[in-house]
């Protein structure tokens, strides 16, 4: 049985690690060691961490100044002493099976580098299950990571008796989306596996770093897709996507509908089977970038976008109906997109089940 090292990085995680840890502690695959790098904490975290290292020798604590998350997670990858390397968030809940059955993944093809899976939603009290991604089951990941973050990073168990060290560390100069960068150098060279099973409950807050720091992140993102695309040879320049990175503005969205239509050019260009992990790849990049240019609730660019791409059938019909009215009367746009967005989540509310139904109660985390 392979050792598997946990990497938990926490930053004022006190609100969400009791249950975090516990769940990793009660994994059914118990051989692990806990990987816990409190980067600075100013709350509740280190004690927490403490009272599980009581009583669990399992856990490894390193307590020190603010560094960032990139700093903690090669911290944690260099005191790692496990075959296996497996990333945990500290506020999401892993599922008891989730590292016995990534393992005997890797157990079955050694050769297999990366092993990422499926996640639910945790949202307040609610559980809404994931729904698989059929591309996952029949596209190529090295291309499908050209263009996204194919794995949610708290799913992914590395295997060091496949990746060099000099290939398995994070890289400082992609805050935010250091794990867009390490999957795609991953999948460059090596097998990887995405499991359809959901494997984690994934929590959704506005304290968590990806609401946090929303805007950086796509930036970063934006920037490595078009290093991939150039050094792809499908776009030799990525100087339209910077601008809209920057900010939104009629210039940039012009520049933005520009590279989503010569890239759409140069995919269809593509040979076959590639094709529709590429097709694949230009409609998640398509949707990262209208989403952007929506959420800065200037209804007149994201009908500008929707325009100079001519991609109106690609968006929802009652979205479709607020954006076409955007130029003309905004104020009424954004009650419309308002009110579908309620509606929205409300039939997806209707889809989910008590938390408490799946998950075990707070405070009954440990054996």
């Amino acid at each position: 049985m392979p050792l598997v090292s946990v990497l938990l990085p926490v930053y004022n995680g006190g609100a969400y690690l009791d249950a975090a840890l516990g769940s990793i502690l009660r994994q059914d695959y118990r051989r692990i060691e806990v990987i816990a790098i409190d980067d600075g904490s100013t709350d509740a975290s280190l004690r927490i961490l403490e009272k599980f290292r009581r009583a669990d020798s399992r856990i490894r604590i390193v307590s020190r100044e603010n560094r960032g998350l990139i700093a903690s997670l090669n911290e944690g990858l260099e005191l790692a002493g496990g075959e296996l390397v497996a990333r945990m968030d500290a506020d999401d809940i892993a599922y008891p099976f989730r590292l016995s059955r990534q393992v005997a993944v890797l157990q079955r093809d050694p050769a297999v580098a990366i092993c990422g899976g499926g996640v639910d939603s945790l949202v307040g009290s609610r559980l809404f299950r994931g729904i698989g991604d059929p591309i996952f089951a029949t596209g190529d990941l090295r291309i499908l990571s050209l263009f996204f973050t194919i794995f949610i990073h708290s799913t992914v168990v590395y295997n060091r008796d496949v990746l060099p060290d000099a290939l398995l560390h994070y890289d400082a100069r992609y805050p935010h989306a250091e794990d867009f960068d390490l999957f795609r150098r991953i999948t460059a060279h090596f097998p990887a596996v995405m499991m359809e099973e959901s494997l984690i409950a994934y929590r959704t807050h506005d304290g968590s770093v990806t609401s946090r720091h929303k805007k950086r992140m796509r930036a970063t993102h934006l920037n490595i897709v078009g290093e991939n695309l150039r050094q792809e040879g499908l776009m030799p320049d990525h100087r339209l996507l910077r601008s809209i990175a920057k900010e939104a503005t009629p210039e940039s969205v012009r520049a933005a509908a520009d590279y989503v239509l010569r890239l759409e050019t140069a995919v269809a260009a593509t040979s076959a089977p590639s094709r529709t992990s590429y097709e694949a790849g230009w409609l998640n990049l398509f949707y990262f970038i209208y989403t952007m240019i929506a959420d800065e609730k200037r209804p007149e660019l994201t009908r500008q976008f929707l325009d100079e791409t001519g991609k109106w059938g690609l968006i929802r019909r009652r979205e479709r109906y607020a954006w076409q009215a955007g130029s003309l009367a905004p104020g009424l746009s954004l009650l419309s997109l308002a009110a579908n967005k309620r509606l929205g989540e409300a039939i997806r509310y209707m889809s989910s089940v008590p938390a408490s139904s799946i998950l075990p109660p707070a405070g009954h985390w440990q054996e």
